[in-house]
């Protein structure tokens, strides 16, 4: 644990919490604007540990070193969020933030704030008031834990704030933007024109980019045998970005991956995803984040879920969601290209000055 000199009391001290991929990718523009603003500490729970999950993603996008890393790595949830929660206990002691900073929905978000809390620290939540209404999965119960124990709600959408002020957290709330859409703008800039690094030999707008990952798609047998032979179908190559945990998933359900069209590959940094996306000819996810970044690079979108926290993307047309039905998934993921649309429900990309701007007066 590390030990630091008192500072002027003047000055803000801020501790963000992250521990998971996306996280990571929110946190850079908040690491961005917040210098010379307050003083930013990092405390990295170790949720995905692996050096593509993790460290490489804080080189790639310019974020500083961890001041803390609890190296807590897999586990079941309980098991998981319980370790977290004794860890941060303990930096949180320690540091005597200002705020809490909690990213999302994950297990380190709910463990940071339920630490952050008990200790009568503020809590504000990076990205609240998002709702799937899906309480099978985890992260649904993470994010209305969160934004119920936290002090500031800094809601990315409308729909967002709707959702905040429908359970009685309206006087917490603020409407701030998609911190997502920053650095999604400023990645997307900086790799224009640079050349598609996959673990496969495609070409641009010849294939598409496929993650699955969620628990409801991966644990049971069948259903992953059905979502797997679905996309084996499409009619262009299909790069399955694999995560460890689906890879580990369909070897010991004796479910081959690399069938038919998928072409698995290893997971990729943030910048080289954007670029993959930016020339693809769609997106095949479960993930949250990915249909709205598919959607801001406008490629479309095919969900398999049966909701969606980002219903602007539905109700826009550059998201379709599947739940069922997988043979006939080919059909929906060749569907024709939506309609051209200059709708911006995520914001322009000034998300992070206006979440520390919030802090600052809320001092």
């Amino acid at each position: 644990m590390l030990t630091r000199a008192p500072i002027d009391s003047a000055s803000m001290r801020i501790l963000s919490v992250v521990g998971a991929r996306p996280q990571f990718v929110k946190l850079a523009p908040i690491a961005n604007a917040m210098q010379g603003e307050a003083e930013h500490l990092i405390a990295h729970t170790g949720q995905h540990y692996d050096h593509n999950m993790s460290d490489v993603f804080f080189a790639e996008l310019g974020i500083p070193k961890p001041d803390f890393n609890l190296g807590i790595g897999s586990g079941r949830h309980g098991e998981q969020t319980g370790a977290m929660l004794a860890g941060l206990e303990k930096v949180i002691s320690e540091v005597a933030p200002d705020w809490v900073l909690v990213y999302g929905d994950t297990n380190s978000t709910l463990a940071a704030a339920l630490a952050a809390v008990k200790l009568h620290v503020p809590v504000a939540h990076l990205e609240a008031g998002l709702r799937s209404f899906n309480r099978r999965m985890p992260e649904e119960h993470n994010r209305v834990l969160t934004d119920h124990a936290a002090d500031l709600l800094l809601a990315p959408t409308r729909i967002a704030m709707e959702h905040l002020a429908a359970e009685g957290l309206a006087k917490r709330s603020i409407l701030v933007g998609d911190v997502m859409t920053d650095v999604l703008y400023q990645v997307r800039d900086r790799v224009a024109g640079t050349p598609l690094r996959l673990g496969a030999a495609v070409e641009p707008g010849q294939y598409y980019i496929a993650t699955i990952h969620r628990p409801d798609n991966t644990d049971d047998p069948d259903r992953l045998r059905a979502i797997i032979d679905g996309i084996a179908k499409v009619g262009k190559p299909v790069v399955l970005l694999a995560h460890p945990r689906l890879r580990d998933l369909a070897q010991r359900h004796g479910i081959p991956l690399d069938v038919g069209s998928i072409v698995v590959s290893e997971p990729v940094g943030y910048p080289e995803l954007v670029n993959a996306v930016a020339h693809s000819a769609g997106v095949i996810t479960d993930s949250g984040g990915l249909q709205k970044e598919a959607f801001l690079l406008r490629v479309p979108c095919t969900t398999i879920r049966p909701e969606t926290e980002w219903v602007e993307t539905v109700e826009i047309g550059w998201n379709v969601l599947v739940d069922k039905d997988f043979g006939e998934l080919t059909a929906t993921v060749e569907r024709p290209r939506p309609a051209e649309t200059d709708a911006a429900p995520y914001g322009t990309g000034q998300a992070a000055e206006t979440v520390v701007r919030a802090l600052l007066e809320r001092a």
